[in-house]
């Protein structure tokens, strides 16, 4: 089955993708190549911290993702590309890794900013700074998401089917939820996958349906995805992952701060605001995440069974959600049913074959017996 061979495919090459970044943070760690680094960007006059770590980053970010060019280059295309999930062009595709360098140097270098002056100022509480500064800056990326990140690699234009239109928007309108408008997105300049989402804050909130998706889903099916995405906002899981970040935040950075103590002496550095040490920064905000990540796929995926029985009572349609499942699943090369150990580890959605099971099993009295609009 190619899904369950394509899913094998992915998981191997994610374990060996997170080696590789494991062996080169920590070889440019105990090797002293940071260190090395740091001292010849103060021999080229980058004296003052602030400059010292801004052309530290950059470089550090660019050599990143040119070392880390093949293994992408492999993972992100040339496997979609034998599976015929992408459509991109070689050239297309790098393009986009340069314009995600570019959005990481845009963003990562002010934020590196911030952190190694706290890190020099507060040298106790810079954690506590740092985390509440990185959720501040989450929910201005979901504000500016559909307006000015998205418009870079995607192009969004209002739906012009006009009996889908407000079939949509009466869907939000029952849900209590507002939107800015229903939007069409290019997902197969990319990709042959389907997709659609809610995105935005407040003003730029929006619903945005693939073109993968819009071209050959019947409306009974795009509203109970649809009607998914909207329970999400109904059941406020914006909010509530704010303040799970906010908790993770914290405990990676103060992991963090534990890590760059012991660094300092074990490593020689000069002290915990050192650039040098920058690498212990990465080491244990990966490690945390990685020892987090099945509770929080746990979390996640809690969330979404959720959002799943929301769409089958608001549009009471649940042989149309099976469907509109199943068709993502063959569309998409989702592995239906995965072993245990691999959801328990990965998936932040239920597995197809859950949903699929849990929306045949419903009965019209559970789910109020309503019919879609």
């Amino acid at each position: 089955m190619l899904a369950r061979e394509y899913a094998r495919l992915q998981r191997r090459w994610l374990v060996i993708d997170l080696l590789f970044s494991f062996l080169l943070v920590v070889g440019f760690l105990v090797s002293g190549a940071s260190r090395v680094f740091k001292m010849w960007l103060l021999g080229w006059g980058s004296t003052s911290p602030w400059l010292l770590v801004a052309v530290y980053m950059g470089l550090l970010l660019i050599a990143d993702m040119l070392v880390s060019l093949p293994l992408a280059w492999w993972r992100g295309y040339v496997l979609p590309k034998r599976y015929e999930l992408s459509t991109q062009t070689l050239k297309g595709w790098l393009l986009d890794e340069l314009k995600t360098t570019a959005l990481g140097l845009a963003l990562g270098i002010p934020v590196a900013e911030v952190i190694y002056w706290l890190l020099r100022s507060h040298p106790e509480t810079w954690w506590l700074w740092a985390a509440g500064l990185l959720v501040v800056l989450s929910i201005i990326l979901g504000f500016l998401l559909p307006v000015v990140i998205l418009p870079l690699f995607y192009t969004l234009v209002p739906l012009e089917d006009v009996a889908l239109n407000v079939r949509i928007q009466e869907l939000a309108r029952r849900t209590g939820t507002r939107i800015a408008g229903v939007y069409t997105i290019n997902l197969s300049s990319r990709t042959t996958a389907g997709n659609a989402m809610v995105m935005g804050v407040g003003a730029t909130k929006r619903i945005a349906l693939g073109d993968t998706l819009y071209a050959d889903y019947t409306p009974e099916e795009i509203e109970t995805i649809l009607a998914h995405e909207l329970g999400h906002q109904v059941h406020h899981d914006m909010e509530l992952s704010v303040g799970v970040q906010s908790l993770l935040l914290v405990g990676s950075l103060y992991l963090a701060r534990a890590f760059l103590n012991w660094g300092v002496s074990y490593f020689g550095f000069e002290n915990s605001a050192d650039v040098a040490a920058f690498p212990l920064l990465v080491l244990a905000t990966a490690l945390f995440s990685l020892v987090t990540m099945p509770l929080i796929n746990f979390y996640s995926r809690w969330r979404e069974r959720l959002a799943d029985r929301f769409a089958l009572e608001v549009t009471g349609n649940p042989e149309a959600f099976a469907r509109a499942m199943l068709r993502l699943a063959d569309q998409n090369l989702s592995e239906s049913d995965p072993p245990d150990w691999v959801v328990w580890l990965l998936y932040d959605h239920p597995p197809i074959r859950e949903r699929v099971s849990m929306a045949r099993r419903v009965s019209p009295a559970e789910i109020g017996g309503a019919g879609g609009a």
